[in-house]
């Protein structure tokens, strides 16, 4: 963590006589400095935003509400709830594969978007990241209560209890537990490793020492060196290859519970391409739904502007068209199948008791989205956030329609029955809400809500010449003055930076380090550093994690505790690989992040050059090359001149 001290001399100063100033970079109407100031100052203001209180407060209330109601639920039994035979799933699950669904979008334009490098996806990625997060917290609690008697739900984790008993890991509720969990903790790394440069920016710009040490804890030393960039990229790149599938797999598994069962309207193959096609698609309109008012409440039209809008409403065109297809389809099987029982239901679900609900999802769903054929509705902020308010609302209603049409109407007529929510399950789907937006709320408040490092990379920009150097001072030499580490020199911009760490390669010198305020291409080259071990540990994590699934899975049900499921095999490969491939993406993903942090020595919060005021602009929009006083190369007054040659503006040492 950074410390207000006494800056060092300095030696050698171009950019005027403050030396904090410098010209600027012109980043398509941003400077590094502006754009820098713009983000940090949203989370660095000493008072939220006029209106910022009276939500979050409310959104806090219904959390509130939503955590009294477990309590009582927990006490009363689930009896609670409008749950009745034949109706045994309602809300709960509803809900459940609902915020499920939300959190797709932020894992689609992290992950995939990054993968085809979208230079688009970069003033929506960080918030869209933290909604899947805060979404699939709301979506686990409501498995977790949905079990009745949640003190006994230890039984569902594969670990050894007083029943001597394994889970059943070929049921399909069982890998539901390993997606979810799986997609979660991916995600929550993903987020949280894009963030740790942005954090740092907050931490060296702190004016409070409660905040530089929190901001400091959280960005675990951070310092935007080359080294900690080459592993960084690689770590992230690993972990939005990792995430990918897990789009598709989370979904699809979702789907099984339903897909797997022998009831009409659930068992069909076309559920997990039609839950994934839906979940995008309420996902995105999610993202839109919270980023059109993000963006004027906080003034960010300029980096989140009409064109991610636009965007983002062709996808939820697709994707809704999708949607509609599936409808289609669903009903055309019914019809070509000959199933009575399959064609009773779907005429049931569109003529029948909920015949209300099924035409809403119908409007909402596909014909809405319809509107977004006119270029003219895409880049109308206020009408796109009505028609994604109506998918959203579609969207519940889908998950409604597909849970209750299909249990309400028993294979006996005698066993059927008519679901009515009670107050109960109105009262905790308003507080899964308030949950989410209170956690929301809080992170719009004091987190980085735009990647900072991630827009300027993409941005245009323009380096200033350096002006000419004037004459060096004195430079202590070592045992002077404390103990010398070595001397860092500031350059104009990232390509004046990389030519001169190029030059310092020819020059002999193996003991230097460049730090920039994002990953700058080539660099890797100029410095002639190895290739980076990091995937390495992402391959051995992930073949661990697919042997240890596998071996888990035939100890338990074969060996162990041997399970008879209609005559099947104690083990069988198709069953397994759910587990198996969630298990192998959450290894991998935790080795990547492990190899990024040994490789980088980090958490490390002791740096020479975090005690200098001027490094204190590296992770914001300053450019170093740093030449170590370790170096066999390296001598004081020499090296600062190689610096001044070099093109530095700036020339300083730094004590150890």
């Amino acid at each position: 963590m950074s410390h207000a001290v006494a800056t060092p001399p300095v030696l050698l100063d171009n950019t005027g006589s403050d030396p904090r100033r410098r010209a600027p970079l012109v980043l398509g109407g941003h400077t590094d400095t502006t754009l820098t100031d713009k983000i940090c100052g949203l989370a660095e203001r000493p008072r939220a935003p006029r209106g910022w209180w009276p939500v979050f407060l409310l959104s806090a209330a219904l959390a509130l509400m939503f955590f009294v109601l477990i309590g009582y639920l927990i006490g009363r039994g689930i009896g609670v709830w409008g749950v009745q035979v034949p109706v045994a799933w309602g809300f709960a699950i509803i809900n459940f594969v609902f915020w499920v669904g939300i959190g797709h979008a932020g894992t689609l334009i992290s992950a995939i978007l990054y993968l085809f490098r979208q230079p688009w996806r970069t003033g929506i990625n960080r918030f869209a990241e933290a909604m899947t997060v805060f979404a699939v917290i709301c979506a686990g609690i409501f498995p977790a209560i949905h079990v009745g008697r949640i003190w006994f739900a230890y039984w569902l984790f594969p670990v050894p209890n007083q029943m001597l008993m394994w889970p059943n890991f070929r049921s399909p509720l069982v890998w539901d537990v390993f997606a979810v969990s799986t997609y979660f903790t991916v995600s929550l790394l993903f987020w949280y490793l894009g963030m740790v440069p942005d954090l740092a920016t907050l931490r060296d710009r702190a004016t409070s020492r409660g905040r530089a040490i929190v901001y400091g804890l959280l960005s675990l030393g951070w310092c935007g060196s080359q080294r900690d960039w080459r592993d960084y990229e690689r770590a992230y790149l690993m972990l939005a290859a990792l995430a990918t599938p897990l789009v598709l797999s989370v979904h699809s598994v979702v789907s099984f519970d339903f897909a797997v069962s022998s009831l009409p309207g659930w068992h069909a193959t076309i559920m997990p391409p039609y839950f994934v096609a839906g979940a995008i698609f309420s996902g995105f309109a999610m993202v839109l739904l919270l980023a059109i008012p993000v963006r004027w409440w906080f003034g960010l039209q300029d980096i989140m502007t009409l064109r991610h809008l636009e965007n983002m409403s062709k996808i939820l065109l697709a994707t809704g068209t999708m949607v509609g297809y599936a409808y289609f389809v669903e009903f055309f099987i019914a019809w070509y199948s000959g199933n009575r029982f399959e064609h009773f239901t779907f005429l049931n679900r569109s003529l029948g008791p909920y015949g209300w609900a099924y035409w809403i999802m119908v409007t909402c769903n596909v014909i809405t989205p319809q509107l977004f054929w006119s270029k003219r509705i895409r880049k109308n902020p206020l009408v796109t956030f009505l028609i994604v308010l109506f998918v959203n609302v579609g969207m519940w209603f889908e998950r409604f329609v597909i849970v209750v049409t299909s249990l309400q109407r028993d294979f006996l007529p005698s066993s059927w029955g008519y679901y009515v929510p009670t107050w109960v399950d109105w009262g905790m789907l308003a507080g899964s809400f308030g949950l989410f937006l209170a956690l929301f709320l809080l992170f719009l408040r004091f987190a980085p809500i735009i990647a900072m490092a991630e827009v300027k990379v993409v941005m245009p920009r323009a380096e200033p010449a350096p002006a000419p150097a004037p004459p060096l001072q004195a430079v202590p030499r070592r045992g002077e003055s404390g103990s010398l580490a070595g001397l860092l020199g500031e350059f104009a911009g990232p390509g004046a930076l990389r030519e001169a760490a190029r030059r310092a390669r020819e020059a002999g010198f193996s003991h230097f380090e460049a730090f920039t305020p994002f990953p700058v291409e080539g660099m890797d080259r100029a410095m002639g550093l190895p290739d980076s071990r990091l995937p390495w540990w992402t391959l051995a994590g992930g073949v661990l994690g697919c042997l240890g699934g596998l071996w888990l899975q035939w100890w338990t049900n074969a060996v162990d505790y041997p399970l008879i499921i209609s005559g099947k095999p104690f083990f069988s490969l198709p069953a397994n690989i759910p587990v198996a491939f969630e298990l192998t993406v959450l290894c991998a993903a935790l080795a990547t992040v492990a190899g990024l942090l040994i490789g980088n020595g980090l958490p490390r919060y002791h740096r020479p050059w975090f005690r200098h005021e001027r490094f204190r602009r590296a992770t914001a929009d300053r450019f170093f090359l740093f030449l170590d006083a370790a170096d066999p190369r390296f001598d004081p007054k020499g090296s600062a001149a190689l610096l001044v040659q070099w093109g530095a503006a700036a020339v300083e040492p730094l004590e150890g």
